[in-house]
């Protein structure tokens, strides 16, 4: 199992040393921006490094929206995104799920998810596996219950998405961790990453609100078993600064080999 953490753009190679992390996580840009990403000057080093790379999609992204002017530029930046990621070698791209407004069935969103992977298809594939992440909060997100998470499956399994488990986002979106990874993977057939996440917020908050490992509402034991069962990879999105994640990369690895 490969233990890493989100990290900043800038020079994350550097970044991973200073945590003792095997895989790390980063953004292309801007994560509140629209624009493409630029070509790294790192790109060569990146792919030949012995670390495992994933990006994480800005969150400005969501393509189950019913506004055209939010959900076709998202489609396109998506794209440009996984191709960038593609670029430097990355195993995934993450993006969250997405929400309707409040007056749209969720069914809308779903049909929106199904038209963004054939736009991919149509454009000449992703070039990375999308890995749909589950989210915390809204009673009209595409992501947060595993219910519907499973109806967006159904529309879109048969472009074969990957998907991240984020435990903070799962807690706090009033899902058993306990359970987690065998209901997802009845759903998904796979889970392949896991942001490690303790949460600030009590169960079914619906806050997206991240604390390191320990010193919020979830047993640091009960994620590093999710870990463990995930198989790997997992990133810490902690707060802190890398000596904080350090500490929740340690602590990881010492439950998951106790």
């Amino acid at each position: 199992m490969l233990i890493g953490s989100h990290v900043d753009q800038a020079d994350p190679l550097a970044e991973a040393a200073e945590r003792q992390a095997e895989v790390v996580q980063f953004f292309l840009g801007d994560p509140q921006g629209w624009k493409k990403p630029v070509p790294r000057d790192d790109a060569e080093t990146l792919r030949a490094s012995d670390i495992q790379i994933f990006i994480h999609a800005p969150y400005v992204i969501n393509v189950a929206s019913p506004n055209n002017r939010i959900r076709v530029p998202s489609r396109r930046l998506l794209l440009q995104q996984a191709q960038a990621a593609a670029a430097i070698g990355a195993s995934g791209l993450i993006v969250h799920g997405g929400h309707v407004t409040k007056d749209t069935d969720l069914s809308v969103g779903f049909d929106n998810w199904r038209k963004a992977f054939q736009y991919g298809v149509e454009q000449g594939g992703f070039d990375v596996p999308i890995l749909i992440e589950n989210t915390a909060g809204g009673d009209r997100a595409c992501s947060r219950h595993f219910d519907d998470i499973a109806r967006l499956w159904d529309a879109v399994g048969e472009f074969n998405p990957g998907f991240c488990l984020d435990t903070c986002h799962a807690h706090a979106g009033g899902e058993d961790l306990s359970t987690a990874v065998d209901r997802l993977k009845a759903i998904t057939g796979r889970i392949d990453l896991v942001h490690a996440n303790d949460s600030r917020d009590t169960f079914n908050s619906g806050r997206d609100r991240h604390a390191n490992l320990g010193a919020g509402n979830i047993d640091p034991v009960i994620i590093a078993d999710i870990i463990s069962a995930v198989g790997g990879p997992a990133v810490v999105e902690t707060p802190g600064d890398a000596q904080s994640q350090a500490a929740d990369i340690a602590l990881i690895r010492k439950l998951t080999t106790r």
